[in-house]
């Protein structure tokens, strides 16, 4: 057996020892449908597939292998569970996010949550052809990005922000610099100036902290072109925000919301956590022109994941921030299983991205320049113009 033979057998055989430490969920694991597992103790394990929940005939033999297998997770991470530190968020070898708690936090005993991702992530034309968005919203999106404008992706919890931050990333152009921040490493950018960062919580002895706002702090000092935070939960929103504000165009994040109103809501909170004492109109005056679109997702009641509306902020007026919807999901009617059914349409309001994309000397993606049939029209009359 050659060398390099050799090597490749030894890293199969960690592989299949580290999946088969998984035990009875090792089989959910390496199931590409499956988007969710949630064990629920050593006895419950369910499983999610198209977006429904099912209970599984599956158990862990002991409480004590299901805590095992959460720290058989974690220390692969160079993380740690136990009784000091019940709560901890991890991700498998495969890039799947994974939380778990333990006792004293968790009542009824180890919880274990996997959230999968699909090895090969999905592209523009995979959530076109689920339903999640339009031919004419990806296009929109992908001039956001070439245009170098600043997105914040919001929604509730599972509703694909990070799916559509992937897929947003992947139309940022070869050649720029990316600096991609994380509480655990989930985004897959395939640029090939790419560096992800992600932080880590204290030690046993409660040191050694690194936290998503000082990695947004240092990522500044490595010269990005682009910041991409994979999801904005607390203090680093105003770093975020300044870093937007101050030559990083085109940088990118997602946060928890329930409406797209909601986000800037809470991004406001957020920026509260940091300590700084700034009064509310100061900190959406900084939201307003830090942040250039905003796009908003949800899930409709037969599990499947939509973009529910693309806006742009249009700046100030009085207290309040000011959006203009360019795309909003319209309600079709019901079909005969009972599901909502519907499009995301243009709401025929010209996007200011379209004067951007002039501005920078970037093409208008087709499917866009047919909504606005007189782009062409627009682009000779200021041409002319110069």
């Amino acid at each position: 057996m050659t060398h390099k033979a050799a090597a490749a057998t030894r890293e199969l055989n960690g592989e299949d020892a580290y999946y088969e430490a998984l035990g009875p969920i090792r089989d959910f694991v390496l199931d590409p449908t499956l988007t969710e597992i949630m064990v629920n103790g050593p006895d419950t394990i369910f499983i999610e597939r198209d977006g429904k929940i099912h209970l599984t005939d599956r158990k862990f033999e002991s409480e004590a292998q299901l805590v095992e297998t959460i720290q058989h997770i974690a220390s692969a991470v160079g993380r740690r569970v136990d009784a000091r530190t019940p709560m901890v968020d991890a991700r498998l070898k495969d890039g799947s996010r994974v939380n778990a708690v333990v006792a004293p936090v968790s009542l009824d005993g180890p919880s274990l949550t996997i959230r999968k991702f699909a090895k090969d992530p999905y592209r523009a034309e995979d959530l076109i052809g689920f339903g999640s968005i339009t031919e004419e919203g990806v296009a929109y999106l992908k001039g956001v990005v070439k245009g170098r404008m600043n997105m914040l992706i919001s929604g509730p919890a599972d509703s694909g922000k990070t799916t559509l931050l992937n897929v947003c990333s992947s139309f940022i152009p070869p050649g720029e610099r990316v600096i991609s921040v994380e509480d655990s490493a989930e985004l897959q950018l395939h640029q090939d100036n790419v560096r992800r960062l992600e932080s880590r919580p204290p030690d046993l002895y409660g040191e050694g902290e690194i936290t998503i706002r000082d990695l947004v702090r240092n990522s500044l000092r490595m010269r990005p072109d682009r910041i991409i935070v994979g999801e904005c939960r607390g203090a680093e929103a105003l770093d975020m925000l300044q870093a937007m504000s101050t030559g990083h165009d085109g940088s990118m994040t997602t946060l928890h919301a329930n409406t797209a109103r909601d986000g800037l809501s809470r991004l406001e909170t957020l920026v509260m956590m940091s300590g700084m004492e700034l009064p509310a109109k100061v900190i959406r005056q900084q939201v307003a022109a830090a942040i250039d679109v905003l796009v908003h997702l949800g899930r409709l009641n037969d599990g499947s994941r939509k973009v529910f509306s693309i806006s742009e902020v249009l700046g100030m007026e009085g207290d309040v921030v000011t959006l203009q919807d360019i795309f909003v999901y319209q309600v079709a009617g019901i079909d005969a299983e009972g599901h909502l059914r519907g499009v995301l349409r243009p709401t025929g309001i010209r996007p200011r991205v379209l004067q951007r994309l002039s501005d920078r000397g970037v093409e208008v993606p087709p499917e866009l320049a047919r909504i606005y049939s007189g782009e062409a029209a627009f682009r000779r009359e200021a041409a002319a113009r110069a």
